[in-house]
């Protein structure tokens, strides 16, 4: 594959990952994270980076849909994995570009209500879901570059003139705490779902290439869009904690970009800023609930009724969330997190193993352990962690939130023994 080939897949997998709504979590966690800031950008890349592009290596060697990634546990598991995952896209990272677009540029110019923000927003996204335009696809292409290089300004602006002098960490565990708030992202769940669409793209562009002359297309593609992200997150991060003297402690998160942008770039680039983040929001919203409504048409042999229902249905919960704040969804958002993205993690991860060390029975042991030591996580992240405290406080890394991840790795460890041996 030539260089070029290669540009224009990165650059395809940096726009799927880059969403408005991941641009508001980097320079809070820099902010508050002060004179560690460096750390904390290596544990949100871990899981907000490394994963999601993971992810897309391994559907470059499934070579199918959204359905193979937990096949090989069950075909009733993986449909019902997949139901949840598309529940949870459009009750939670939907609603919230709305809520960041009230945020960012409805609530500093005008005296309206959340409610009338998200109301409008999601009566706009269904008609372009039902009709299905092609407008947001066009603009979709320059809103990338466009964001890009302002935050590239914002972030060269605040690094050439301010001192590096910063403040003490607020945190407690600074690297387990930024790998969590990765979580928000949804990356590693975009790249589950949509990953499939990038692979489509290349078999149609490339037909007459070879599946090893794909894998390694992707694979390039990947460590570049890869590292792309890494550089704009980690120099969010700087620049929040480059801040840190600068805005009260407790600003919440759209604030504090709104905040930095007005202080690096004036009024004019500000609101330019704020018009292609709320536009980037739209689109992704039309886009979360376009994916979920073609799901469900699908399940139900190509159903126009069953799309328009879950259009709906779609839009109703983006009205009905849509109305809260950002840190208020982000909250709400983080025991279905804490459940889903461990199993989405394994999942990916043994998807890209060689399949002598990940059969079907591999598949099933370990990702039933990872739903088991997900639990506490779960558990704790609703309210109940002191309740549970005595009986799982025995569990490796379960005060960081990660109690399932070295449970997975004994059993997968030792179900390719048992496989071996017989």
């Amino acid at each position: 594959m030539d260089k070029k080939s290669i540009a224009v897949v990165a650059f395809a997998l940096f726009s799927l990952f880059f969403g408005a709504g991941n641009l508001i979590l980097p320079p809070q966690l820099g902010f508050k994270a002060g004179n560690l800031w460096w750390l904390v950008a290596l544990g949100f890349s871990l899981s907000a980076v490394l994963i999601p592009i993971l992810g897309i290596l391994a559907h470059s060697r499934l070579q199918g849909t959204m359905f193979d990634f937990a096949d090989k546990v069950s075909p009733t598991f993986s449909l019902v994995y997949c139901y949840i995952v598309y529940a949870i896209s459009i009750a939670l990272p939907s609603p919230r570009t709305a809520s960041v677009t009230h945020e960012m540029a409805v609530e500093p110019l005008w005296d309206t209500s959340s409610l009338v923000t998200s109301l409008i927003y999601f009566t706009l996204v269904y008609i372009f879901v039902i009709n299905r335009s092609k407008i947001l696809d066009v603009i979709g292409k320059f809103l990338t570059p466009a964001i890009l290089l302002v935050l590239v300004l914002v972030i060269g602006i605040a690094s050439a003139t301010l001192d590096f002098s910063f403040g003490a960490t607020s945190f407690a565990s600074p690297f387990s705490h930024a790998i969590l708030e990765g979580y928000q992202t949804f990356d590693a769940i975009g790249a589950v779902v949509v990953g499939g669409v990038i692979i489509i793209s290349i078999n149609l562009k490339h037909k007459d290439a070879s599946y090893e002359a794909k894998k390694s297309l992707i694979a390039k593609a990947g460590i570049f869009a890869g590292l792309g992200l890494f550089l704009v997150y980690t120099g969010l991060m700087l620049t929040g904690a480059l801040f840190q003297n600068d805005f009260e402690a407790g600003i919440t998160r759209t604030a504090l970009l709104r905040g930095i942008s007005l202080e690096t770039l004036g009024n004019v680039t500000n609101g330019f800023l704020t018009v292609l983040v709320s536009l980037a929001c739209f689109t992704t919203a039309v886009g979360i609930v376009t994916g979920t409504a073609d799901f469900v048409k699908g399940r139900f042999g190509d159903s126009q009724k069953a799309y328009i229902f879950t259009a709906i249905l779609g839009c109703v919960l983006g009205v009905l969330m849509g109305q809260f704040n950002v840190g208020y969804i982000i909250a709400v958002a983080l025991p279905a997190l804490m459940f889903i993205y461990p199993i989405t993690i394994v999942l990916i991860l043994l998807n890209i193993l060689p399949t002598r060390y990940a059969t079907p029975k591999v598949f099933r042991w370990v990702v039933t352990a990872t739903i088991l030591f997900s639990v506490p996580d779960f558990m704790a992240s609703v309210g109940w962690g002191d309740a549970i405290l005595p009986y799982v406080s025995w569990i490796p890394l379960q005060s960081f939130h990660l109690g399932w991840a070295l449970p997975a790795l004994f059993v997968f460890l030792v179900s390719n023994n048992l496989e071996r041996k017989q």
